[in-house]
């Protein structure tokens, strides 16, 4: 609330997308205001704004959410002075049914379709007990809403659970996808638009004033359109401008010859081959980006026995051995490090200097085609006549790409190489129309010309 008050004496405020959209969903309801009125909004980063808008204009059901209701539940029975006979069996069902829900779902983290989870006759069954359980225990607090605001509130967010579930479970609604998505021990239920282009325009002409959209890769070889198209923003002026770095003179974009096709399974192995004498000639000083994690662990093993055996002493840092900021501040500290690591680290990361000289990226980064809501989307786009690999599926890995890419020069004095081990990127139409949405790097297939490119750059 403090803050709040700062925020509407304040002519500028700063914040993060969630908290943005948390305002729009409060006002949209009509509850409250998190945010002063203002006269312009400007998004930083807003290629993130097309999955951020959609998680917020869709909804979720966890088994996190079901458990802390049980949690304060009991907490405020007791607050409100005294347990009721009732509650505490009537909460323990809940929980039951919570924990039994995620044991009929695969017990390695996954993303199904609702298709493929409801097939599950022991998944379906765990549902229909726990919107009964749920649905008794929202009956229960009803009848102890008046003993205090606490259960009151209890009351109110099982309905809203209750009603999520329902709305989850029923018949399919046009335009929306479902999935549910497991962890290590708790799940969660999805449910999000597959276009926000009308909803957003909807924000758009509800609240008159300037609105900026601005990003290092919102466009894919200089066109918005893909983007605009997205977000619904119909009438927008776009206009976009060269980076100031000399990226003919200070980079260099090598894509090696002789790689399998990323589908084949040795393709990992493949690509820590390929990439082994560039680390020699970089002198460690590198990440190795991949798009899964099963990839990332397997070439860090490769590394390390490889490290082992040439007696190597870069240190090697893989994403997971602490947080992101832990690691990123070893790194600098180190000088020499290589880094092994997956999403976490394509964008938001900024490493200045020689600590950070090669940028090694395993594929070009397209979603998984079994990904329940990018299936979604291609059959929806599909419906429309539209083409979904050129118009969502190729503008996407084009502008994820560009964000890994970037990691490389983040200021006027840094060098380094980029290394893209997909031969889609040579060998298939559509890679001229991904490279050329990179910054304009000299381009070479020859590995002498990359150690001579470090070479030319001695480390001090």
């Amino acid at each position: 609330m403090a803050a709040r008050r700062d925020a509407l004496s304040a002519d500028i405020v700063v914040v993060n997308h969630h908290l943005f959209f948390a305002d729009v969903m409060l006002r949209d309801e009509g509850v409250a205001e998190l945010l002063p009125a203002c006269n312009a909004v400007i998004f930083d980063e807003a290629h993130q704004l097309p999955e951020t808008a959609t998680l917020f204009f869709g909804e979720n059901l966890s088994s996190g959410q079901l458990l802390d209701l049980c949690r304060d539940t009991l907490v405020e029975a007791v607050a409100g002075g005294g347990e009721l006979p009732a509650l505490r069996p009537a909460v323990a069902a809940l929980e039951k049914a919570s924990r039994d829900a995620r044991l009929a779902l695969p017990l390695d983290a996954a993303r199904l379709a609702y298709a493929a989870a409801t097939a599950k006759d022991a998944f379906r069954q765990a549902l229909t007990v726990l919107d009964d359980d749920l649905n008794k225990l929202s009956n229960l607090l009803e009848t102890q809403a008046p003993r205090g605001e606490g259960l009151a509130n209890c009351w109110r967010r099982a309905l809203d659970l209750h009603a999520r579930l329902a709305r989850w479970s029923a018949e399919e609604s046009e335009g929306m996808v479902r999935w549910a998505e497991t962890y290590s021990a708790s799940f969660q239920l999805n449910a999000a638009p597959l276009d926000i282009a009308a909803i957003f325009r909807k924000q758009l002409q509800g609240h008159p004033r300037a609105w900026v959209f601005t990003s290092a890769t919102l466009a894919v070889n200089r066109d918005f359109s893909h983007y605009t198209g997205e977000m619904g923003l119909d009438e927008a002026r776009t206009a976009c401008w060269d980076s100031p770095f000399n990226y003919p003179e200070q980079a260099l974009l090598y894509v090696p010859e002789g790689l399998p096709a990323p589908s084949d399974a040795a393709h990992t192995t493949a690509v820590v081959e390929a990439a082994w004498p560039v680390i020699q000639a970089s002198r460690g000083r590198a990440f190795l980006l991949f798009t899964t994690l099963r990839a990332m662990r397997r070439a860090h093993e490769l590394l390390r026995e490889r490290f082992d055996a040439a007696g190597v002493d870069y240190p090697l840092l893989l994403q997971g051995e602490g947080s992101r900021s832990e690691l990123l501040e070893r790194f600098r500290r180190l000088g020499n490090a290589v880094l092994v690591a997956s999403q976490s680290f394509w964008e938001g990361v900024d490493v200045r200097g020689e600590a950070l000289s090669l940028v090694v990226i395993d594929k070009l980064p397209f979603a998984p085609p079994d990904d329940p809501v990018l299936a979604a989307r291609i059959e929806y786009l599909a419906k429309q006549g539209k083409n979904a690999f050129m118009e969502y599926q190729l503008p996407h890995a084009a502008i994820s790409l560009k964000q890994g890419a970037g990691r490389l020069i983040r200021d006027e004095t840094d060098r380094g190489v980029l290394m893209i081990c997909d031969p889609r990127l040579i060998g298939k139409p559509y890679g001229r129309r991904i490279w050329q949405s990179l910054p304009a790097m000299r381009r070479t297939r020859v590995l002498e010309e990359v150690t001579d490119f470090f070479a030319a750059a001695p480390v001090e």
